[in-house]
């Protein structure tokens, strides 16, 4: 039985138990490996490909004059393509009964319809992807037209690792609840406000509370200030 060009390239890479293989150059589709020659593109590693869908495909155009594609490899595996959206239904329809945690609306329009938010905009955590193991707080209930924004500002944040600061809405005391701008694989999407908007007021009061005693302790009692410290 013919192998498929999916196959064919897998057995020429030899990936490791990573997922991440050497760089495969496109003079290599000879012989065995001859119809994975390169006519109109690349079919067997476009974004719709097998392939794609299971590893996270890379190709290299600097080794020869052109646009063409002079070699490919694996750079580990696909966990986007491979994580499972599905929600279990008790949770559906729990997040589906409540506002939306951003504009505290749930409607009829288009806009105004409540619709179940991965917290996690990166989609990477496969515990959430199982039904098994996914909990009520992994998801939000945020209307339609706010989760459309966050969809995209995640997205920049996933091609940057920079993540969106919540003093772009005015009053927002401070740009992140937990870590900084820059994003890590340890905090992951924590401590941003789109992550979890009402985490985010909750530990902006404890901390302004905090501050605030603080300061009148400071400023009124300082002779105590050692003793409460």
């Amino acid at each position: 039985m013919k192998q498929s060009k999916t196959d064919l390239f897998i057995e020429l890479a030899k990936p490791d138990n990573k997922g991440i293989s050497r760089w495969v150059k496109t003079t290599e589709f000879v012989g065995r490996y001859a119809d994975l020659q390169l006519g109109n593109g690349c079919d067997f590693a476009r974004k719709s490909s097998q392939l794609a869908k299971k590893f996270n495909v890379e190709f290299d155009k600097s080794l020869t004059p052109g646009n063409r594609i002079d070699a490919i490899r694996l750079n580990g595996f696909n966990t986007e393509e491979s994580f499972n959206q599905f929600i279990r239904p008790d949770i559906r329809e729990a997040i589906l009964r409540r506002r939306c945690v951003m504009l505290g609306v749930r409607g009829n329009s288009e806009n105004t319809t409540i619709e179940v938010d991965h917290k996690d905009g990166r989609k990477n955590d496969l515990r959430v992807s199982n039904v098994a193991t996914q909990r009520l707080d992994d998801f939000q209930p945020l209307c339609k037209a706010a989760n459309d924004i966050k969809r995209q500002i995640c997205r920049r944040c996933k091609d940057s690792d920079l993540r969106w600061d919540a003093r772009n809405i005015a009053g927002n005391p401070y740009s992140f609840y937990e870590g900084d701008e820059h994003y890590s694989e340890s905090l992951g999407c924590v401590g941003c406000y789109q992550y979890d908007p009402v985490e985010y007021r909750v530990q902006c009061s404890l901390r302004l509370s905090q501050e605030t005693a603080d300061y009148i302790l400071h400023k009124l009692y300082p002779e105590y200030e050692k003793r409460y410290k």
